[in-house]
């Protein structure tokens, strides 16, 4: 399906989504349109789902990170996927095994807002935070 250089090709672009073809077929040994050609094949497959940029939440003001366990009291799920999908704060959110149901990652401008949107998440069900004391990678 995928070969060692698709996952080169995968891996630049997980570092820079911006390189442009020519430059990965530099570094991978192909031409730009060989480059263009694989990186179609991988969206097609549903390999690569989308592009993205690196944001620094603190330049923005958003100087809290947590992350939430969310243990449900409700069996209301539908709905709490609806608020986190709707809610700003919520930067990544999966469902779980182990330990709680969800695990939100979450960015505040300060722990007010963080409080306010634990409040919020009463409605559906307990919470463990933990906050990031330094992003390592």
């Amino acid at each position: 399906m995928i070969d060692q250089t698709d996952i080169q090709i995968l891996q630049l672009l997980r570092t820079n989504s911006r390189m442009q073809w020519q430059e990965i077929g530099d570094i991978v040994h192909l031409t730009g349109q060989a480059v263009k050609n694989r990186i179609t094949k991988l969206n097609e497959l549903g390999i690569l789902e989308g592009y993205t940029v690196k944001i620094n939440n603190e330049k923005l003001g958003l100087s809290v990170t947590a992350f939430i366990t969310v243990f449900m009291k409700t069996t209301d799920h539908i709905g709490f996927c609806k608020f986190i999908k709707l809610n700003d704060l919520v930067y990544e959110a999966h469902r779980i095994s182990g330990e709680g149901c969800y695990l939100l990652t979450v960015f505040t401008h300060d722990q007010k807002e963080l409080l306010d949107f634990l409040d919020e998440i009463l409605i559906y069900g307990n919470y463990k935070v933990n906050l990031s004391m330094n992003k390592i990678k």
